[in-house]
């Protein structure tokens, strides 16, 4: 997989559930029912949180300014915002056709271009424990409790 094709599907799924966490506060908003909120909520918040490590991750081996990264990272909490910013960086050839610090790339400058050449290197291994860090991170947030009381 791409830089360019993971980046744009984490981006479109964070606009489809933002779409499903809408509908859900409308359904229950007219009394329907409470129950589909806390299934929205919580795939909402599993997918944000993935596109939140996708997006680090394609904006280091992009070597994106420091600016467009972090404007990736504030619009996720837009609703449908990710995917306006996916075409734009897209449109702006910010979108890698491969992994710059891939097998047979670039060589790493510093730490940061080190670990993300060696999660590429062991792309199972390392999506595993992405996926683990997400989940931990995730419960936490859920026990927590949702962000407005």
């Amino acid at each position: 997989m791409t830089p360019r094709s993971l980046f744009k599907t984490f981006a479109f799924a964070e606009v489809i559930t933002w779409a499903f966490l809408i509908a859900a506060m409308i359904v229950r908003g007219i009394g329907a029912t409470d129950a589909l909120v806390p299934i929205a909520g919580g795939v909402h918040g599993f997918v944000f949180l993935a596109y939140c490590v996708v997006t680090v991750i394609v904006w280091i081996d992009g070597r994106w300014r420091a600016g467009r990264g972090i404007l990736g990272l504030v619009l996720s909490v837009v609703p449908f915002a990710t995917w306006p910013f996916e075409v734009f960086t897209d449109r702006a050839g910010l979108l890698g056709r491969t992994w710059r610090l891939g097998k047979g790339g670039e060589d790493p400058k510093n730490f940061v271009e080190r670990l993300l050449a060696w999660v590429l290197s062991h792309v199972v291994l390392a999506a595993a424990i992405l996926a683990v860090l997400v989940v931990i991170v995730f419960l936490i947030l859920l026990r927590l409790g949702p962000p407005i009381g």
